[in-house]
């Protein structure tokens, strides 16, 4: 079973799970489409946007609550 974690590129993220999106969006960090996800981490992004590890690490497990969903 495959598992986001917050070491993972951003944009590879959005282009293997894209039901994802809403979640990362519902928490503040709106890199869908931006220049940077392409090199910038889950967890460096979420740091960029003002998000402590606690919103990430809530982020990330929402978001692997949501692709266990569609499997």
């Amino acid at each position: 079973m495959a598992e986001i974690t917050k070491e993972m590129n951003i944009e590879d993220i959005i282009n293997k799970y894209p039901e994802v999106s809403d979640v990362m969006i519902d928490a503040g960090l709106h890199c869908i489409g931006c220049a940077v996800a392409a090199s910038e981490s889950l967890e460096n992004g979420g740091k960029a946007h003002g998000l402590s590890d606690e919103q990430i690490d809530d982020m990330v497990k929402k978001m692997n609550e949501k692709i266990k969903e569609k499997e």
